[in-house]
């Protein structure tokens, strides 16, 4: 590929940019329109987790598939077709009939969405190919998250409250028209020398794992936890799951490498990653009922209550990637989990009469421990591992995320929901929710039979995100390298004041396939490429010998 100019290189760095936002807006967005489809499609707490669950399933899925199709069939030919299936996806779910329509849309968003992000990445590493001109644009372009995540919940508020909920959705269609004549103007088309080998079975296997483990936990407060059907969709994921190990240790281009959980540091800043979004999607699900069902707040209040959890991310974000640059992972991490801790506990104390202060300073905490813990998990994710495998590892890591989030939702919404008999029969039904009267989100018959209700301000839901972000506390505590020694290239203090670890020395063909940074995000994770420390835990070279695991 020609030499680009710095304008046009920045030029693609914007493009890539407004993908990434459009992608994050659309999360915080439908977080805040939450009561809204309640209302509008009389939803039951289960529909409501699959309204963000059917998203980030896909998401995660196609994450690592999308960024080898890209290797293969050309990055801005992926890119391109990102948008549009993003675009077209965007404008069906604001026409969507019913909450059934409304799923099966977001997973064509969510198509589209797994194609833009690890796309964009490869597109940035292949045009910025200079060390510090590339950990400059990195930093940028996850700085875009954290904007995505302060907008989210203001305009998504605006937009709720003065048009109504479609409207969330018809912001991302000129965006992404924008985004698509301006690739096909300014971003080069380019592709992998060497390609990795598509893995279809493997694919087929994470989709089943991840769909029925996730289902499974959306059903089990109806269906009953102990049901038949409950037990065979957990069964079924199990068996998924093992198979999936089985067959990918065997392959010599495996679609997820399992010898990587070999690593000690690897394994732990994946469970982090799962533990940490985890808990940040079932947060963000009970909050967002919380504030305007039991408080009472319009769409455009609970968005500004919210802002300081977004300013803290954006705030801790570049301090963490200094603190990563400078001192290694383990101090971001241990102060992250101590954040996370710290805020989910003073949510515990939530009701309809606690204080705005108090609010404040749970987001507060929060939002700080979210922003220190990005940067840390890709690095801790490739230290030890050898530069060649620097990408793929942190494509896990960043996979990981979006799992993470999609089983928050799932585990945490279940177990907050209650059946609880009703009393007023259609009258409970139609008003229990209402701005100030209820306790949570509330669906059943009308006939007085039992209802499911996810109680926003009960202690089990709200116990399970102190659990998972105390697991990120310990999981940073054993497994974070105690020193960043050695694996701190000059890059890196170039990118440390964007608030990212700059990728040193990862072939940008390995960043391609990976997909570095967390779309998802849900609602916010801010990407970060590793710093590749080559050390004593490296996984060992070459395939696995065919016929039995290495």
């Amino acid at each position: 590929m020609a030499e680009l100019t710095m304008r046009r290189k920045f030029a693609v760095l914007a493009i890539c940019s407004m993908s990434l936002l459009i992608v994050g807006l659309d999360i915080t967005i439908v977080n805040i329109a939450l009561p809204s489809l309640r209302r509008d499609f009389d939803a039951s707490p289960a529909g409501l987790q699959w309204s963000i669950d059917s998203y980030t399933i896909v998401l995660a899925s196609l994450l690592m598939l999308a960024g080898s199709a890209g290797d293969r069939l050309g990055r801005r030919k992926v890119f391109q077709t990102g948008l549009v299936l993003f675009t077209v996806g965007s404008l069906l779910c604001s026409l969507a009939p019913g909450l059934g329509w409304l799923v099966a849309f977001r997973m064509v968003q969510a198509v589209g969405g797994s194609m833009l992000n690890p796309v964009a990445m490869s597109i940035i590493t292949n045009t910025f190919t200079d060390p510090r001109e590339r950990a400059r644009a990195i930093g940028v372009w996850g700085a875009v998250v954290g904007i995505s995540m302060a907008l989210g919940p203001v305009l998504g508020g605006v937009l709720v409250e003065w048009v109504n909920w479609r409207a969330i959705f018809w912001i991302n269609i000129p965006f992404g028209l924008l985004a698509l004549v301006l690739a096909r103007l300014f971003v080069p088309e380019s592709r992998a020398a060497r390609p990795r080998r598509l893995d279809p079975v493997g694919q087929l296997l994470v989709i089943t794992a991840l769909a029925t483990l996730t289902y499974s936990l959306i059903a089990a407060p109806e269906a009953g936890w102990t049901s038949a059907r409950t037990l065979v969709l957990f069964s079924v994921a199990g068996i998924a799951t093992v198979l999936l190990v089985r067959y990918e240790s065997r392959r010599a281009e495996p679609l997820l490498d399992v010898r990587l959980f070999r690593v000690p540091s690897f394994s732990g800043a994946t469970a982090t990653a799962v533990c940490v979004f985890g808990a940040l999607g079932g947060a963000l699900l009970l909050n967002t009922i919380y504030l305007q069902d039991v408080r009472g707040y319009s769409p455009l209040h609970a968005g500004l209550v919210t802002l300081p959890m977004a300013v803290a991310i954006i705030v801790g974000a570049p301090l963490s990637g200094r603190a990563v640059a400078r001192f290694g992972p383990r101090p971001s991490l241990l102060a992250a989990g101590v954040g996370l801790t710290a805020g989910s506990l003073v949510m515990t104390v939530f009701d309809a009469g606690t204080s705005t202060g108090v609010l404040v300073v749970a987001y507060i905490l929060f939002g700080t421990g979210f922003g220190l813990v990005n940067a840390p998990i890709t690095n801790t994710a490739v230290s030890g591992m050898p530069v060649e495998q620097a990408g793929v590892a942190a494509a896990v890591a960043s996979t990981s995320r979006q799992v993470g989030q999609s089983l928050g939702v799932a585990l945490i919404g279940s177990v907050a929901a209650v059946t609880a008999a009703a009393t007023t029969g259609a009258a409970m039904v139609a008003t229990a929710g209402a701005a100030g009267a209820g306790e949570g989100t509330v669906s059943g018959p009308a006939g007085g039979g039992p209802v499911t209700m996810i109680d926003s301000t009960g202690a089990a839901g709200r116990w399970v995100v102190v659990a998972a972000c105390a697991a990120a506390l310990v999981l940073g505590l054993t497994t974070a390298p105690r020193s960043g020694r050695g694996g701190a290239a000059p890059a890196a203090a170039a990118g440390s004041a964007a608030g990212v670890v700059p990728s040193a020395g990862i072939p940008s063909a390995g960043v391609a396939s990976a997909g570095i940074p967390s779309a998802g995000v849900a609602s916010a994770g801010i990407p970060s490429a590793g710093v590749a420390q080559a050390g004593r835990d490296a996984v060992p070279d070459g395939p696995p010998r065919a016929g039995r695991p290495r």
